[in-house]
């Protein structure tokens, strides 16, 4: 079973338009609205594929009874701890050059009692059956230190724990050595403090430095220019396979539904990397924050190409 955690879920009001003009009048169109967050993202395309998942998290008021609804006309199983707040709405405008411009609401405020009941709930899932997948930022009034306390749990039960955050929450959670994450390569970046133009080499070389840790694999997201995936005793680097892009948002993570999906079915690292690619091109090039077709993601895997990099 894949469990998918969302502190800060969303309903995703993704448009298009030509060009974005600020201080002025902007006509959308093309409007399509998803539940997303990142977590909910994963979930969908972990059943894309055929697998099987829950989607967890906080959900608050309307917003959240609509995610729950959404969700569950795509037949994905729910289990929300339900709160006070309101989930937020977000507002994604994709130009005509593909430049994505997001306008995110800062989300629900969850009190002490609330975290308490979405730990415990999470408790129940832990064995060493499940594999979780935490990802997004953290909603207000939730330390920084949640994941670490997540994952720490999901270990002590002998499960599985993804991780695909940022910031200081990234840090303090990379303390319990999830068994993978999926950074973008600015955060990967971010992490170790270096800044400009690395080479593929470079970039391989830091995640050799987080292996080196104790995090288990790594795959680390480039957008157009493909993605580098860090696993077992060998670093792969997979070119971007040229679509049309129709929304940026939840490319990375159907990268990390597809690799999830792929330790659940026992998929080799090859496999599972080809699928990852294949699954992150198919979403951006599926409108709004729905998961690709898996026809789609079935062409677009025969032509993902592997490269082994050497250190």
């Amino acid at each position: 079973m894949i469990i998918t955690v969302t502190l800060n879920p969303a309903l995703d009001k993704t448009a298009e338009l030509d060009i974005l003009r600020p201080g002025e009048l902007n006509r959308l169109k093309n409007i399509v609205v998803d539940a997303g967050g990142k977590g909910i993202n994963v979930s969908k395309m972990v059943a894309a594929l055929g697998g099987r998942t829950v989607a967890t998290g906080f959900a608050g008021g309307s917003g959240g009874e609509e995610i729950i609804r959404a969700l569950s006309i795509e037949d994905i199983a729910t289990d929300f701890v339900k709160v006070d707040g309101l989930t937020r709405t977000n507002l994604k405008v994709l130009d005509q050059a593909t430049r994505l411009t997001e306008l995110n609401e800062p989300g629900v405020m969850v009190t002490e009692r609330e975290a308490e009941s979405l730990i415990k709930k999470l408790a129940g899932y832990a064995n060493a059956d499940a594999i979780f997948a935490l990802s997004g930022s953290l909603c207000q009034g939730v330390e920084i230190e949640f994941y670490a306390r997540l994952i720490r749990m999901i270990h002590n039960g002998g499960g599985i724990a993804f991780l695909d955050a940022d910031g200081e929450a990234f840090r303090a959670a990379l303390e319990e050595k999830p068994d993978f994450i999926k950074p973008n390569r600015y955060e990967l970046m971010d992490y170790y403090q270096v800044s400009g133009n690395m080479e593929l080499k470079e970039l391989a070389e830091l995640c050799v430095r987080l292996r080196s840790g104790g995090v288990g694999k790594i795959a680390a997201s480039m957008g157009a220019e493909g993605a580098l995936f860090a696993g077992g005793d060998e670093i792969i680097y997979a070119p971007g396979i040229p679509v049309r892009a129709h929304s940026a948002v939840g490319a990375g993570d159907s990268m990390t539904g597809a690799f999830a999906y792929g330790l659940e079915r026992n998929l080799s690292w090859r496999e599972t990397c080809a699928l990852a690619l294949a699954s992150s091109a198919g979403a951006a090039a599926t409108a709004g924050t729905k998961p690709p077709d898996r026809r789609l993601v079935e062409e677009l895997r025969e032509k993902v190409q592997l490269h082994s990099v050497k250190i």
